[in-house]
Order: structure tokens, then C-alpha cells, then sequence
């Protein structure tokens, strides 16, 4: 099998396919993102020649199984979801000729990815299997948005997201608590709820932001130009997310990133998911907090 540098996938992807397909982000210029600094370039697509002899690979070892049968393929990269809709294509075609039992196919995606296809690609693609995408839209606060060079606004996570839906194909979102820095975290958090009141994603996955020493972000902290929320505010951040969203979703925060791990369906866990909270800031010391974000060294 091809794969390059760190392979990361949504901790709801544990039991996909991953097949390589990019790797690195064509973006690569959010201020706190450091997980394709090992990489030697920005961005690259897999030759179609690599891609079709992992996906041979798996087919040879499907046939040593007696009962597992792989339904889902989760296209490895930070954004595979950019390449045009005739290199999407051509994927699918490959993955369906030798993998017939998949029925889907995933991947990460940025809101950018989605606005260059017409309506009508986006409607193919659904077709050809493409559902389920992740997208890191981490706020819907377009302060913070301008602030860390995401390359989109709110408005535009709404559009796009009303475009995904009417093309049935589903999406989860990764939020990044603390991305609106010290003593804005609630009021992105509102932000966002009313942007995600006006779309359906599937999931919000939350993950607590973590800077390291390699990060734009961490040289925009030594210059003083921004603070980060304390690690008690991150969770009255979650807090009020949860609370303001009004929306049938799954509410996660299962990544490394988090010191406390749970996951509830809205809006039927709401209050259960809050009450979990409240035990966390009323009984839960900042240093005991600090001293797990300290132990994080890689996300």
C-alpha cells in the first residue's frame, strides 16, 4: 500500500478502507495547523497507477477473508475532495471495479473543495458513491476565520453546505474550541450554532485546540497578537455550542485533543451532555486540564 508521511482519518472512520489518494493540503495555511508539516511539499495527487494497485492489493486480500466484506473507503489526504470531478470519477470507477461491495466513499474536505463543482458534478458524485465528507469549518465566527487564514466565511460554509444537501451527500464538522481566542470562545460558539441551525450536518466533532512550537499561531502568541482561552472556557465554549444548537445531529469530542471524551445524539442527550459538562467545570481544575493539553504532543 501507497501511503505518505502521517495518515489521519476521523475517529468515526475507524472500520473504512483508507485508500491514498493526496496527501498534504492544498491550503496549508491555516495559522494553527501543524499536521502536514512533515511532508516535503505542499500537495500532491497519487498517480492513478498507485491508487489502482493498493486497490488490486485489497482485492488479493479480500479473497484470504471468510466474512468481512468492505462497504466504505475513506480517500486518505487533507483535502482529496479539491481533485476536479473527472479525477472523482475516474476514483470511483476504480474502487467499484474491484471493490463491487462498497456501497460509499469518504473523505476530508475544505468548504473551497465544493465551489467549483456545479450542482450537477456534486449530484454524479452522489451517485458514484461520495458521502460522508469531513470539513474542518472550525468556526462560524468569520473573525477567527480571517484571524487563522482559513480562505472562507461563514457565509460561504452556508452555501456550500445548502448545495451538499441538496445533493444528498452528507457531511460531518470538525469544530476547533478555543479558535476564537480568550474571551470570545461563547460568542464563536453562538456563531456557530446559528450557522449549523441553517444546514444538517450529520456530526460536529469537537476538538480542543492544541499549539505547538512549529505553528504560525504560536509566533502570532509570542508577538502578542493573540491569547488563547484558558482550558476551563473551552468547556463552557462546548457548553454553549451545545446548548444553542437546535438541530437533529450526533455531538462528539473523541479526538486525542480532548481530556474528556462523550458523545450524545441531539437534541434527545442535550441535557445529559450538559450535565456532563457542568460536572467537568465544577469539578475540574485548570492545572489538572493544563497538565493533560502539556501531555499531548502530537495530535
Amino acid at each position: 500500500m501507497h501511503y505518505t508521511g502521517t495518515i489521519w482519518r476521523p475517529p468515526y472512520e475507524a472500520a473504512s478502507l483508507l485508500i491514498e489518494v493526496t496527501a498534504g493540503c492544498t491550503h496549508h495555511k491555516c495559522k494553527f495547523c501543524t499536521l502536514y508539516n512533515d511532508l516535503p511539499f505542499k500537495f500532491r495527487m497519487s498517480p492513478m497507477e498507485d491508487i489502482e494497485c493498493d486497490l488490486q492489493e485489497v482485492k488479493r486480500a479480500v479473497k484470504g477473508w471468510n466474512s468481512r466484506r468492505i462497504d466504505r473507503v475513506f480517500l486518505t489526504g487533507a483535502n482529496p475532495f479539491v481533485l476536479s470531478y473527472d479525477k472523482l470519477a475516474d476514483i470511483a470507477g476504480l474502487i467499484h471495479k474491484y471493490l463491487p461491495s462498497v456501497k460509499s466513499i469518504g473523505s476530508f474536505a475544505r468548504i473551497t473543495d465544493v465551489t467549483p463543482k456545479t450542482d450537477e458534478e456534486l449530484a454524479k458524485l452522489r451517485a458514484l458513491g461520495y458521502d460522508g465528507l469531513t470539513i474542518g469549518i472550525e468556526t462560524g465566527d468569520d473573525e477567527a476565520l480571517r484571524f487563522m487564514n482559513k480562505g472562507y466565511t461563514s457565509a460561504d460554509i452556508i452555501e456550500q453546505c445548502q448545495r451538499l444537501d441538496a445533493a444528498d451527500i452528507h457531511y460531518s464538522f470538525f469544530y476547533l474550541v478555543s479558535i476564537s481566542g480568550v474571551g470570545r470562545g461563547e460568542i464563536g460558539a453562538k456563531l456557530t450554532s446559528d450557522l449549523c441551525n441553517q444546514i444538517h450536518p450529520t456530526l460536529i466533532g469537537a476538538n480542543m485546540l492544541t499549539i505547538y512550537p512549529d505553528s504560525e499561531l504560536f509566533t502570532e502568541i509570542q508577538h502578542g497578537n493573540w491569547q488563547e482561552e484558558s482550558e476551563l472556557e473551552k468547556y463552557k465554549e462546548v457548553r454553549t455550542l451545545i446548548e444553542n444548537l437546535q438541530i437533529p445531529t450526533i455531538f462528539a469530542a473523541m479526538g486525542a485533543s480532548n481530556a474528556f471524551q462523550f458523545h450524545g445524539q441531539l437534541p434527545k442527550d442535550k441535557k445529559k451532555l450538559l450535565s456532563f459538562l457542568d460536572e467537568i467545570i465544577g469539578n475540574v481544575s485548570e492545572e489538572e486540564l493544563k497538565k493533560y493539553r502539556r501531555s499531548v504532543h502530537h495530535l
